[in-house]
């Protein structure tokens, strides 16, 4: 079977779907792994478990300046250029890091692990616009005492510009006092949608959102049966998407299921799912749930199309399914590319991972592609800024990132669009693409989704 490459916004699929530890079926099927590096992108492979259904109990929402600068604006292809520079030659710029670590539920080092692992590739190929990168981190708890702390710390160690992995209490108050700008990768509270930083992906509501669209448009559907545990993570998933499909004029219904079912459970779910013929399924399913989900589907002679989020289209579950999965479609998932980011990718992660470049899979990479995409993207964007003359400094990063049109998220090509929308004014991409699996194990771009935006559903 071919690698599936995924996209940016699939590493979050986890988070959003409210990924929890999961039992193996009872057929004796291995259920897929629920540390993070196992979900999707770019981690690497260590045991630490992220159970991000506990997350979402903490956090709520868990499961998803005007430049007057001249600058020519970035693409994917621009983005291998990065291989082609020698190490940087300027002064340092020093960049923080909060990351959450070391609480049961909140554990998330590959974020930090990737990063790092970045920051030593760019520190060999351009650095920040010519400067070396001097990072600094600091690991959160999960409480805001935690993060405040960290905050302080960082702003007393005069960093240009603060990354956030995944933080729960970003402490905006303290960073803005001494003009530190602020991005991250995914927004977790819902005051972070419109907080005083930027987030390169938008969680929850933007995913669930594209969903809704692609039921709307795609499908045609005026039907929508949902399945997903009964879970906070999948909860507020639910949330979301139902908020969107109303918006979207599409009936709905929810059937709820235990986080660990044997396969007569995810048979008797997708009998009830399907019990009043909707025209589309959504599954929140996650890890094991997917499996079960597909083979009980499979079983049940159900024909009916389903749409879940990119993490069941990882090469742990679809090994595992086979053809069990034909007529599921995945949020976040695009066809197998090779560009140059993508051999910049394997270069990186080779040594974490202790493999060869040429055995770095994407598809089973985790959470910490979150990161990769974070501080990759800011690099090529400090590029731009270098070769048109302009003094590269965290806030002049931050600045074009947030006003520039037509830059791109590194690795992926999905359009950044910072404040496209007024009610998530922090939030930079919308974008999804959608694939479906085929017969024999490609999991291939649905023609005509390959970008479908989130804008139109948001609630």
């Amino acid at each position: 079977m071919p690698p599936r490459s995924v996209s940016a916004i699939v590493a979050l699929a986890c988070v959003v779907a409210g990924c929890g530890t999961e039992e193996p079926t009872s057929n004796g099927g291995t259920a897929a792994a629920t540390s993070a590096e196992s979900r999707t992108s770019f981690a690497p492979a260590t045991s630490d478990t992220a159970d991000t259904s506990d997350t979402a109990d903490t956090a709520d929402t868990v499961s998803d300046p005007a430049s007057t600068t001249t600058v020519a604006t970035t693409t994917e292809d621009s983005s291998g250029d990065l291989a082609a520079r020698g190490a940087p030659t300027g002064v340092p710029i020093r960049i923080g890091l909060v990351n959450t670590e070391g609480t049961p539920g909140l554990d998330f080092p590959e974020l930090r692990i990737n990063i790092s692992a970045s920051t030593g590739y760019l520190n060999n190929h351009g650095g920040m616009g010519d400067r070396p990168i001097d990072l600094i981190t600091c690991t959160a708890d999960g409480s805001p005492e935690a993060s405040q702390a960290c905050a302080q710390e960082l702003v007393g160690k005069d960093v240009e510009l603060v990354l956030l992995g995944l933080d729960l209490f970003p402490d905006y108050a303290t960073y803005g006092a001494a003009s530190v700008p602020v991005v991250g990768v995914l927004p977790i509270l819902p005051g972070d949608y419109t907080a005083d930083a930027l987030f390169l992906t938008g969680g929850n509501a933007t995913l669930m959102s594209a969903i809704a669209s692609v039921a709307k448009d795609h499908f045609q559907a005026r039907s929508v049966t949902i399945i997903g545990a009964d879970n906070p993570g999948a909860n507020s998933s639910e949330a979301s998407l139902t908020a969107a499909l109303d918006l979207a004029g599409i009936a709905h219904e929810t059937v709820k299921g235990g986080d660990n079912e044997t396969d007569a459970g995810f048979q008797g779910l997708m009998r009830e799912a399907s019990k009043g013929d909707p025209d589309l399924l959504v599954s929140l399913y996650s890890d094991a749930g997917c499996i079960g989900t597909m083979r009980a589907r499979a079983s049940l002679g159900i024909t009916t199309p389903v749409v879940t989020t990119g993490i069941c289209a990882s090469s742990d579950v679809l090994d595992e399914v086979g053809d069990d999965a034909i007529g599921w479609s995945f949020s976040g998932v695009q066809s197998p590319q090779e560009t140059p980011s993508s051999a910049i990718l394997r270069e990186i992660m080779a040594p974490v991972l202790g493999v060869e470049p040429s055995e770095v899979d994407s598809s089973s990479l985790g959470l910490g592609a979150l990161g990769i995409f974070e501080i990759m993207s800011l690099a090529v964007y400090a590029d731009a800024l270098h070769s048109a003359g302009t003094d590269v400094t965290g806030s002049a990063i931050y600045e074009y990132l947030g006003s520039s049109p037509d830059l791109t998220l590194w690795g992926s090509g999905a359009a950044v669009r910072c404040g496209v929308s007024e009610k998530y004014s922090s939030i930079c991409s919308f974008d999804f693409p959608f694939a479906e699996y085929q017969p024999g194990g490609d999991v291939l771009t649905i023609p005509g989704l390959e970008t479908v935006s989130s804008l139109d559903y948001l609630p």
